[in-house]
Order: C-alpha cells, then structure tokens, then sequence
C-alpha cells in the first residue's frame, strides 16, 4: 500500500511521529504533499521543504527554526504539481542530487484555485502540456522512475481514457487513478466501471485510489474496495490510500498519547503555537464526525492555545 499525499497532513513530522502506525497498517510508500514546480523555484532551498521530506545522504534539510529533520522510515516519493516543463526538469534534477531516485507529477487535485490555472486535474484539459511534463519527468528520473497520479477526467469519467495511448507511450512507473473526476471533487461515487476500462488497457501497473478501506493484513490484489472493485479483475498492483487510515487514527485507544507526540514534534519544528495549531485543527477535523471527536470538535476549533487543545485530547 501507498500512502496517499494529504496536503497538510501526511507531511514528514507526520510520517515520523506516527511511523509505527504507518508500517503496522502495512505501507510501504508514501508519496509526499505536492510541492510547487513554478518557474524560479529551487525545492532544495525552499523553507517549507523541511516539513515534506526526510534528509537522505547526500543532503541534510533543517527545519524553518533550524533543527535538523529526522530521516522517514518508509520510501518517500517527492510529487510536483505545476505546469511548465523546464521548471519541473529544474525541480527533478535537484531532488536527484539530494538522493530521491523517485518522483510523481500530480495531475488529479480537484481544489478550483489549483485546476483553474491550469495545474493538477487542469492539466486533463490541456493534453500537449501533459504530454510535455510526462515526457520531462520520465527523461530526467529514467525509465520506470517517474509516475502519475490523475482522475478519471475533468468533467467526464472517460477523459483519462481517451488519454491513454499518450500515457502507454511513455515508461511510468505506474499510473494512480482516482476513480472520480475533478468536477466531483470528493463527493458522489466513485466510478469503477470507468475505472476499470483504464485498467484494461494500461501497459503500466495501475494504483487504484479513492474511498478504499484499509484492511492492513491483507495483499493488494487480495482487498476488494466497499463498491465491489477486484483488484484482480483489474490488474491493478497496489492501492493508494489516505483518508482511511487518517480516520482509522482517530478511533484509536491511544490516540490521546500519540497527538501529544505530534504536538511536542510539531512545535520542536515550527516557531510558534499558532502554526502548530493550525496543523493540529487539520488533522482532527478528518475525525470530526467519529463518535468520540463529534463533541470534541466545535470546542478544538476555536481553541487558541496548545493547552486548551491538549485539555481536549
């Protein structure tokens, strides 16, 4: 399984405060919050890199109040999101140097400020821009070392279909679909008859992604999604998942404890409360509606202090 990119969310501090959990429900992978691939942009200089990615051998990042980052325990992949080709080729070869042999192009976020510039799913509308960026990132990082996680389409739930013979000409390491289009964002169903026609005729191993269960002691090919996908019958080789495991953290026992954690990491890395409950208030609000932080939630919302948030968790 694969660790799905939640901006905000599955971000370093994250990955290493609950990395017990993370191997315990049997992830392998995560692929990281997309970071911008704009042109004048250096990712290995950049601030905020700190709280996306682990330190490999060859580069060691600090954190913006200058501690240095801890090493992830699990493959990390960098995703990038934008849509100028040289500016990514600029992003790719950076993180090469500081040792990621893997990277991802986000061509699925669903949010109107990001798809109306063109960037994410925007870029379903635009498949010459597309075709550039995919046959950038696979030049750059190499043969099976670059992949693509997308929608089904931008409107239409056979969009991504009728992009297929440009994505089976290139060598991706695989393609991860959610299996609704960017107009839906997170709502309705998710379409795995359309999904499965995508499958079909992939020559890439395919990832499947969206309102998958987690089910930790079994095999990918083994779990069958709540709407009936085989995994089998679809030849897909892995799942990608996020919001699941995210709530499966909120029902824990201990769960008490291990936010205390994610507080005491978060407020080593950041400078001061304010962000550290900002990143708090958006992990939780994925379990507002779990019993437990249902009467939580409308008091953890306005809290203004760390001690008011840790009173109530």
């Amino acid at each position: 399984m694969i660790l799905a990119p939640l901006r905000g969310v599955t971000i370093r501090c994250f990955r290493e405060t609950f990395a017990e959990q993370i191997r315990e429900a049997g992830f392998s992978e995560a692929i990281t919050p997309f970071i911008s691939a704009n042109p004048g942009f250096d990712p290995l200089k950049d601030r905020e890199l700190a709280r996306f990615h682990s330190p490999t051998p060859t580069q060691t990042f600090n954190s913006p109040c200058g501690s240095p980052a801890p090493r992830d325990t699990i493959k990390v992949t960098p995703q990038f999101i934008g849509k100028d080709p040289e500016s990514l080729r600029a992003c790719l070869l950076r993180i090469k140097e500081a040792g990621y042999d893997t990277a991802d192009l986000n061509c699925g976020c669903p949010y109107p400020m990001v798809r109306n510039k063109g960037r994410g799913s925007g870029l379903l509308r635009t498949p010459a821009v597309l075709e550039k960026m995919i046959a950038v990132g696979c030049e750059t990082m190499g043969e099976g070392k670059f992949s693509v996680k997308t929608r089904l389409g931008f409107n239409k739930n056979d969009e991504l279909l009728a992009l297929m013979p440009m994505l089976n000409s290139y060598p991706l390491r695989f393609l991860t679909v959610h299996a609704r289009n960017a107009r839906q964002m997170y709502g309705g169903e998710c379409d795995w008859e359309s999904f499965k026609k995508v499958a079909a005729v992939a020559k890439m191993p395919i990832v499947s992604n969206g309102d998958l269960p987690l089910q930790p002691h079994m095999a990918p090919c083994e779990q069958d999604c709540e709407s009936g996908i085989s995994h089998r019958a679809t030849k897909t080789q892995s799942v990608m998942i996020g919001r699941a495991f995210i709530r499966q953290l909120g029902m824990r026992d201990d769960i008490g404890d291990l936010l205390s954690k994610y507080i005491d990491a978060s407020t080593a890395e950041l400078c001061g409360p304010s962000p550290v409950l900002g990143r708090m208030k958006e992990l939780i609000a994925y379990w507002k509606d779990l019993p437990r932080w249902k009467r939580l939630w409308p008091v953890i919302k306005i809290a203004r202090t760390l001690d008011e948030l840790r009173i109530c968790c």
